[in-house]
């Protein structure tokens, strides 16, 4: 792809890149924006190639995922030894409703992968084999863990098969 035609891709998924930056950084808008222009910077300098095995979209969300990741770590190191202290994060939700704070509150209490492929699938809109491959795992894993998370999401919300 033509540097021209990167800037285009990313200008398209920009939106959704930002979301999944957000559900990467634990809703904290500050790290997500971080992680977000990073992740660019690594597909523009050409650290994080585009290699067309998937779709771009989906590519690019590999890389804020292991982006996140990294700086995870290093928020996580730099914590460990005191060089900075502990960032709280921005309630995004200062003005959400009830139902939306309970569902930020059980997708929360969900296992990492779990929550992952979830919010893949139903905040950002890519398909099960999508959310696989962007979290580097085989299509029957992430139907397992969209299943798994489902159900206990719903039995966190109180949800029964018949409402």
């Amino acid at each position: 792809m033509t540097p021209g035609e990167i800037e285009a891709e990313l200008e398209t998924h920009h939106r959704a890149g930002f979301a999944w930056s957000l559900a990467c950084c634990g809703r904290d808008r500050e790290e997500a924006e971080d992680v977000l222009q990073a992740s660019y910077l690594k597909i523009l300098d050409g650290r994080a190639e585009f290699a067309g095995r998937s779709s771009f979209k989906t590519f690019l969300f590999g890389v804020i995922r292991k982006t996140a990741s990294e700086a995870r770590r290093r928020r996580l190191v730099r914590e460990w030894f005191g060089a900075h202290s502990v960032r709280t994060p921005r309630a995004a939700t200062e003005n959400a409703s009830e139902d939306r704070l309970a569902l930020l509150g059980a997708l929360a209490k969900l296992p990492r992968r779990q929550r992952e492929v979830l919010e893949l699938v139903f905040y950002i809109g890519l398909t099960v084999e999508e959310a696989a491959e962007t979290l580097g795992v085989s299509p029957g894993t992430a139907r397992i863990h969209y299943d798994r998370g489902k159900r206990r999401m719903a039995s966190l919300l109180g949800i029964s098969k018949h409402d």
